[in-house]
């Protein structure tokens, strides 16, 4: 029991229609059905076979494959709700079709692919096809008539498949293409003579599963790689941006409090260019993320000095309407102890562990004088001409 994943309606980024995402949708949940129970089928063959450990990669992967496909499905089916879904739901359907899955599953257990919806079901059908080619599932004289018809759609989906790739890669892949192509023909027209095509379809339909495979891979690679590389520009576009914000703050920290931090701000043209080649890239974004490190780090230094200032300077404020409140502002001692720390901290830069000594020295002078009763400071106009009753 073969399926094959059905057409994906619309394009990323527009809205779906009603009829198109209701037909797909159906569609989408019978080819989930089936291909569960392809995959089952495939699973007991593999074991009765005692051929599971040669192929536990293939069927890991494509179980994974079904999986991710299942889990969206879920998605779509609850945007869709029952046919309930407005402009935003539709655009909203566009991209979970045509987007990322989640956590895609790997070829070769390396890193995760950026595979969409609609490549992530033909590369389950790319794979179920070869596992069932490998363990000699299909019938054989009477099912020939329906394999050269999927191989004919896998070389439809080829095509369009070889168009996608890069200029570099792309004369190789159409050779490929070409050469599939020219097989199947000349087994369809074996077939139409009545000649016996069994042990010519079988190995044909593998290469054509592996090459579709090895293209959605490689697009799939190449898409990953792009990403990669618009996140490093993204990142140090706004690391660039930091230095610069970074540089003014330093520079304000200097100006504002001694001792001030001594922390250099990285400079980040020392990075160069986004490179575009794999390994070089992970090691550029590794030191992107110590730059980054690094900048976060002389960023709270700076301000935290900064502030240390601004703290001093709101104690100094609070001590002040305390000695109102309490009648010892205008004693001449608590008045000098102010104005002392006041000037310090006016200073550029102010020394910091001298402002701190005179702020304490003003708290104390407060706290003291408060504690100990001391009058406020007689009116000198009621001293000098006091009032006659």
């Amino acid at each position: 029991m073969a399926t094959t994943a059905p057409a994906a309606p619309g394009r990323l980024g527009r809205p779906l229609e009603p009829v198109q995402v209701q037909t797909y949708l159906t569609e989408l949940e019978e080819w989930l059905r089936g291909r569960r129970a392809e995959l089952d089928e495939i699973d007991a063959a593999a074991l009765t076979a005692r051929r599971a450990d040669e192929l536990t990669s293939d069927l890991t992967l494509s179980m994974a494959l079904w999986k991710a496909a299942a889990d969206r499905h879920q998605l779509l089916v609850a945007t869709w709700d029952g046919g309930r879904a407005g402009p935003t739901e539709r655009e909203r359907l566009s991209v979970l079709v045509w987007g990322h899955l989640q956590d895609a599953p790997a070829s070769g257990g390396g890193a995760g692919l950026a595979l969409s919806l609609p490549e992530a079901c033909r590369l389950s059908d790319a794979l179920a096809g070869q596992l069932r080619t490998r363990l000699a599932l299909d019938p054989a004289a009477d099912a020939h008539a329906r394999r050269l018809s999927d191989l004919r759609v896998a070389l439809d989906r080829l095509r369009d498949q070889v168009a996608l790739e890069p200029d570099d890669s792309r004369p190789a892949a159409q050779r490929t293409l070409d050469v599939l192509t020219e097989r199947t023909d000349a087994c369809a027209e074996r077939a139409g003579r009545g000649g016996d095509v069994g042990g010519l379809l079988g190995p044909l339909e593998n290469d054509v599963a592996r090459f579709e495979r090895d293209l959605i891979v490689g697009g799939a690679r190449r898409r990953t790689a792009r990403e990669r590389i618009s996140v490093a520009t993204d990142r140090l576009a706004e690391l660039e941006a930091r230095e610069g914000a970074l540089t003014q703050l330093a520079r304000r920290a200097v100006q504002t409090v001694s001792p001030a931090p001594r922390h250099a701000v990285p400079d980040v043209s020392a990075l160069g260019p986004v490179p575009e080649d794999e390994t070089a890239l992970t090691a550029y974004l590794a030191r992107l993320d110590r730059v980054d490190a690094a900048m976060t780090l002389a960023q709270h230094r700076y301000a935290t000095a900064i502030e240390e200032r601004d703290e001093l300077l709101s104690r100094v404020d609070g001590y002040a309407v305390k000695a109102a409140a309490v009648g010892v502002g205008q004693l001449p001692d608590v008045r000098t102890a102010e104005r002392t720390a006041r000037e310090v901290l006016a200073r550029e830069p102010a020394p910091i562990p001298v402002a701190h000594q005179l702020v304490e020295a003003f708290q104390a002078w407060v706290e003291w004088s408060a504690s100990e009763g001391v009058a406020r400071l007689p009116d000198p106009a009621v001293t000098e001409h006091p009032e006659t009753t």
